[in-house]
């Protein structure tokens, strides 16, 4: 019987959060170390500050990149200092 072409595994990017990976999953650090999950989606880590990397833990969403920010996006305090 003729063997079925496995389809491609689907990554999909999130805006400022990690990247959602189909699952099983086998990811190789820089260092060497191997990290499995059987889970059927993965979220991996891509600002690096998870505690449970590279396994995204949601820590990005705690922080922000200051520079990100536009004076727009900023809310003027009682006094009118920006």
């Amino acid at each position: 019987m003729p063997k079925t072409p496995e389809r491609p595994r689907r990554v999909r990017m999130e805006r400022n959060g990690p990247l959602l990976v189909e699952g099983p999953v086998e990811v190789i650090g820089d260092d060497g170390s191997v990290h499995v999950s059987r889970r059927f989606t993965v979220a991996l880590c891509t600002c690096r500050r998870s505690r449970t990397y590279p396994w995204c833990d949601t820590s990005h969403r705690r922080r922000r990149n200051p520079a990100a920010d536009s004076p727009s996006d900023r809310t003027p305090d009682t006094e009118g200092n920006a």
